[in-house]
């Protein structure tokens, strides 16, 4: 049997609704999915007891969907079956995103829990390669997708974020904390004359089952906010939902999206 992490947004929903067989929803506390209802919910400081229950259910594999927060961990709740794990959780935390993902997927594969990737569930989430929309990348966006994608590896080199923009070879913003939609927002009001393309793509070594990148036609709309002329994400690094509603989001703002190789 499989556990779905389920956290926000629309990817748990789309796997939930794909997968075959039985499939025990998880969900935790203060971070409940969009529209699924959980078998079961936890705290993080019970996360010991979650695997011991994992495990005594017969969950063999895991995989994990959706955006969730750090959470803060209080130790007046942590239980005894989580303790042992305690200070690997508080290094993860002062640790970039993939380090602290790796921790976590760690603690699954110790009690012999598989991580599977969304995408091996619903392999349609990995577009081809190629320009899919009726506007097509021109001969300055298609140099700044090859410096955005040099500036990206070195972000994602530090464990920083998988998102950034590039307008005539310069960064004009770089996601942090607070995602992409963040980063695309603090653009509406930019003092430039607009233009300029969002890159996505994962972080270098990244571990690719689990917090790949995702777009879909919000992002789209976000990104004509920004006032940007399209959008290149990473071939088989970075989720599309829904992709047919992603292109015509994209071709009704008459931005390109761009399936680049690496």
């Amino acid at each position: 049997m499989r556990a779905l992490i389920a956290g926000a947004g629309r990817l748990p929903t789309l796997i939930k609704r794909t997968h075959e067989g039985p499939l025990h929803v998880v969900a935790l506390d203060d971070f409940p999915p969009d529209d699924l209802v959980p078998n079961r919910v936890f705290c993080i400081e019970h996360l010991g007891s979650l695997l011991d229950a994992l495990v005594s259910e017969g969950i063999k594999s895991v995989c994990f969907a959706g955006s969730i927060a750090r959470p803060p961990i209080d130790p007046s709740k942590i239980d005894a079956a989580t303790m042992p794990l305690v200070p690997a959780m508080m290094e993860a935390l002062q640790q970039g995103d993939d380090a602290a993902l790796r921790t976590v997927v760690g603690f699954f594969e110790d009690r012999g829990i598989e991580v599977i990737a969304a995408h091996d569930i619903v392999p349609e989430l990995l577009p081809p390669a190629g320009v899919h929309t009726e506007k097509s990348p021109d001969a300055q966006a298609e140099s700044d997708a090859a410096r955005a994608a040099d500036i990206g590896s070195c972000l994602g080199a530090a464990d920083i974020g998988q998102a950034l923009v590039v307008r005539k070879g310069q960064a004009l913003a770089i996601e942090g904390q607070f995602g992409t939609d963040w980063m695309l927002a603090s653009l509406k009001e930019r003092p430039d004359t607009g233009g300029g393309l969002l890159f996505k793509a994962p972080k270098p070594d990244q571990d690719r089952r689990i917090d790949l990148p995702t777009i879909g036609p919000a992002t789209i709309k976000a990104a004509a906010d920004a006032t940007l002329d399209g959008i290149v994400v990473e071939t088989g690094g970075v989720l599309v939902l829904d992709l047919e509603a992603t292109i015509k989001a994209a071709n009704d703002a008459e931005v390109f999206l761009w399936v680049r190789d690496r």
